[in-house]
């Protein structure tokens, strides 16, 4: 059984998709649940998959944002040049948590930024080999 998609719950629908899509992220739709949610599903260019990999759920009438609590780690995505990704994010006022580093001597460099809800996303760095 493949993994599809993740969810988050978030509260400010605009804000949200602009950060996933400074990450490169397309919005693919939006389904309304009811008068309760929508739904805004999002993929990366080219990736048809078995479906969006991110879906961000707005529940109508939140009035605070979500806690999210201590179990959550992060998603990861890769890039092919972090610091031009990073500049390219700063650029729109995404800043990483801490300058790029690897986690042991010859492994990818990485870092992570948070969204307007404040989940983690960790951006590694692979270098295409050539």
């Amino acid at each position: 059984m493949p993994l599809i998609h993740t969810c988050y719950r978030i509260f400010e629908i605009d804000r949200s998709v602009a950060f996933y899509e400074a990450l490169g992220f397309e919005e693919v739709r939006r389904s309304p649940i009811r008068d309760e949610a929508i739904n805004v599903f999002m993929n990366m260019p080219g990736d048809e998959g078995d479906g969006p990999r991110l879906e961000l759920t707005f529940n109508h009438g939140r009035t605070e944002p979500y806690e999210i609590g201590t179990g959550y780690g992060h998603i990861a995505i890769t890039s092919p040049d972090l610091d031009a990704t990073l500049a390219q994010l700063a650029e729109q006022g995404i800043a990483p948590e801490k300058p790029p580093y690897r986690v042991r001597e010859g492994s990818s460099r990485i870092c992570f930024v948070r969204d307007p809800d404040g989940y983690r996303i960790e951006i590694i760095e692979r270098v295409p080999r050539g």
